[in-house]
């Protein structure tokens, strides 16, 4: 039996496309950039330059460069997860990284395929850009995980440093010292942004809406209500840090509820494209009787489109709004 390895390669080359992003990724940054770190990137920032408002100046631009790069043809797709990643490479350094991980896939695919010219090239381009979307995406997601775990300790160590008498706006300056990546950075921004003349209830509204997050937009009103009408900002945050974390429960126990669900939408969606690799591994002239006819290509396009469909369908049915 003869078998095939070229759909292996395929694999193997998209997944050394997305290592390598990450590997210039830290490389470029330094592993500051990791939200790993137990130190925040700002932190780090300060340490190595020591000049506060540059170090600023620097994290707002790669905070909101994405967002306003939306204008940009076919990027606006990657805009908004690319913010939510807070990818500190610009939108214009991300497309050319598209463009050069095309050409590596590209050169990769000729030394170890004997697919044609054409096929090469839409293969190379699809993992460049593919691999970018997919890397991005995965940053996004771990991201916004971690922030929103972290939400609830936040608030209550801005409850904790209010009630022995600091400032709303040191109590912030506390959190971005003592709470790391990404939540860290986050509010070491505002803290300077306030040390500038900023408002403080500003800035959250304005990093809420940056990220989308429904829970940093319950504490920007908390914030700005207490400004306008008084109150004891310490009880109004202990509350909502007991929401935030009842919402994180919840949210929890809906994954955990939903989690068969979405893995059977994983697998039904993966499983025909399983398939089709393991026949051209296994069986690689399968194919052989009807590539050739007219009806091979439109077929294929229709199938492929159908399991585009599938695909989308089945995260629609598994995403479970709360």
């Amino acid at each position: 039996m003869q078998l095939s390895i070229a759909p292996i390669i395929y694999i193997l080359i998209f997944l050394a496309v997305v290592v390598l992003i990450e590997g210039l990724y830290l490389t470029v940054f330094g592993k500051s950039i990791s939200l790993n770190n137990r130190i925040s990137r700002r932190l780090t920032l300060l340490e190595k330059n020591g000049n506060r408002e540059q170090v600023l100046e620097q994290l707002r631009k790669e905070m909101n460069q994405h967002l306003k790069s939306r204008s940009i043809p076919l990027y606006s797709i990657l805009a908004k997860k690319a913010q939510r990643a807070n990818i500190a490479f610009s939108p214009q350094q991300l497309l050319l990284i598209m463009v050069g991980l095309s050409v590596v896939a590209y050169v990769a695919l000729t030394f170890l395929t004997d697919a044609e010219f054409g096929v090469r090239v839409m293969v190379a381009v699809v993992m460049g850009v593919g691999g970018v979307f997919f890397w991005v995406n995965g940053k996004a997601k771990k991201r916004m995980a971690l922030l929103e775990e972290q939400l609830p300790d936040a608030v209550e160590l801005m409850v904790r440093s209010l009630r022995v008498g600091h400032p709303f706006a040191a109590a912030v300056g506390i959190v971005s010292k003592e709470v790391p990546d990404p939540l860290g950075t986050e509010f070491g921004v505002i803290s300077d942004e306030a040390a500038y003349g900023r408002d403080v209830a500003e800035s959250l509204k304005a990093f809420a809406e940056r990220l989308d997050s429904q829970d940093l937009r319950f504490l920007a009103v908390a914030v700005s209500i207490q400004q306008q009408s008084g109150g004891n900002l310490a009880e109004i945050l202990e509350g909502l840090a007991k929401v935030i974390r009842a919402r994180f429960k919840l949210f929890r126990r809906v994954r955990a509820i939903t989690a068969e669900a979405k893995w059977s939408g994983m697998f039904l969606s993966a499983f025909p494209i399983g398939a089709l690799v393991m026949i051209n591994v296994i069986k690689p002239d399968y194919y052989d009787d009807v590539k050739d006819t007219p009806y091979f290509i439109p077929t294929a396009l229709i199938v492929f489109a159908f399991l585009v469909i599938n695909v989308i369908y089945m995260k629609i049915m598994v995403n479970i709004k709360v």
